[in-house]
């Protein structure tokens, strides 16, 4: 693998993360009961985006470690793969 790779690698795994992050505990302002005028009742009461950004900081760097290590030791390689007799 090579670094520009392994670089793109992480922030791949970081969104995605984060957006499965973005809908957990998630309060609308209509059932916070405080709806903010010009805004939708369904728009979040306190999104905590900082805090769920954190964790998928968290959670990317173990998983990065894991997916860097069987791509580099070669346990999983592209001629492992078959795309062009498959069908």
């Amino acid at each position: 693998m090579f670094i520009g790779a392994a670089i793109v690698l992480f922030p791949v795994i970081w969104f995605m993360l984060f957006l499965i992050f973005l809908p957990l505990k998630m309060q609308s302002q209509s059932e916070a009961g405080d709806v903010v005028k010009g805004t939708p009742a369904s728009a979040p009461a306190n999104p905590m985006v900082g805090k769920k950004a954190k964790w998928a900081t968290i959670m990317t760097i173990p998983i990065w470690i894991v997916i860097y290590g069987i791509i580099r030791s070669d346990i999983i390689t592209l001629d492992m793969f078959d795309f062009y007799n498959a069908i």
